[in-house]
């Protein structure tokens, strides 16, 4: 026997042996078939807070929000995490996204789609508007006005963010300063955290300056010594994080969930840990007409809102 025929029959041979022991047939019917089906999960009403941090610190901040809602309103709610500013605003176009957070830019992109603003969010700072904060290095000695960044290294937050671009953008652009006085405009790279890594871009040196939301600075507190940051500028106020919901969300539930909203009252302990987490001193009501200050400001910036925000 030849070798490969001596390993062959080597294989075979114990399933051959197998065979040969006595089992009984079990018989098949073929005519009788179930189809697999895979489980739905029940129906839920979708929240997502746009990725400006990272997904474990939205979902830590919005989680007694939304735990309360549940409570408050009957309804099953599930927080969802889109990656990016873009996928946040498509999911909401889609329908995949029914309850959207967002800042005022974003918003105003996704109403001209249909999304409608039915709350907006009173500031940590007490007031229903936020502004951009220009950052650098506190050792930096280049650095003492807005004059000074003509040149500069400029890392922002993303391309559709309003605290963390646009805004510092429009307070540039008052004081004579464009786009390309910069010696580079970089946006934070990957998903989510973005602010974080703005912050965390400047305090290593890998830019100039950089622009982030009022309130940011907080988040690294406990992870950074933010006594090497120095705010070099803020921005111009404009209307703070609205509540928007999606297209073709029955009315109904967009009221249950803004009567939730309304009555979380900061004087009570327990609205007041709700709040306090979500980074928030309370829930107003809103309508579209309160964003046309920010229509105003993609006007001015030559964005257009209804292709993505590109410049």
């Amino acid at each position: 026997m030849r070798r490969r025929e001596f390993l062959l029959a080597g294989l075979l041979m114990p399933w051959l042996t197998a065979c040969g022991h006595d089992e009984d047939a079990v018989r098949v019917d073929l005519s009788r078939r179930e189809e697999p089906t895979l489980r739905k999960l029940p129906r839920a009403v979708t929240y997502a807070y746009l990725p400006q941090y990272a997904h474990t610190v939205s979902y830590e901040r919005h989680r007694l929000l939304l735990e309360y809602l549940t409570r408050a309103t009957g309804l099953s709610l599930r927080q969802v995490f889109p990656d990016t500013f873009e996928e946040h605003v498509r999911m909401v176009e889609r329908g995949e996204i029914d309850i959207s957070f967002s800042n005022p830019f974003a918003y105003i992109r996704m109403a001209a789609s249909g999304a409608r603003a039915f709350a907006r969010i009173i500031e940590p700072s007490g007031k229903p508007d936020f502004k951009s904060q220009i950052i650098c290095r506190r050792d930096n000695k280049a650095l003492s006005s807005l004059a000074d960044c003509r040149g500069k290294r400029w890392m922002a937050v993303d391309p559709s963010s309003a605290g963390g671009y646009l805004y510092a953008l429009g307070e540039f652009l008052d004081n004579g300063i464009h786009r390309a006085d910069f010696a580079e405009i970089s946006f934070a790279p990957g998903p989510g955290g973005k602010q974080e890594k703005v912050v965390l871009a400047v305090f290593a040196g890998v830019c100039d300056i950089g622009s982030v939301r009022d309130g940011a600075l907080d988040i690294l507190r406990d992870r950074i010594d933010l006594g090497q940051i120095r705010v070099l500028a803020e921005s111009k106020a404009y209307p703070g994080w609205v509540y928007c919901a999606r297209p073709g969300l029955p009315p109904e539930t967009t009221g249950k969930i803004a009567r939730a909203f309304f009555a979380l009252n900061p004087e009570r302990p327990d609205d007041a840990v709700i709040l306090t987490t979500a980074g928030m001193r309370g829930i107003i009501p809103a309508v579209d007409a309160d964003y046309n200050s920010v229509r105003r400001l993609a006007e001015k910036l030559g964005l257009d809102a209804m292709a993505g925000g590109d410049e």
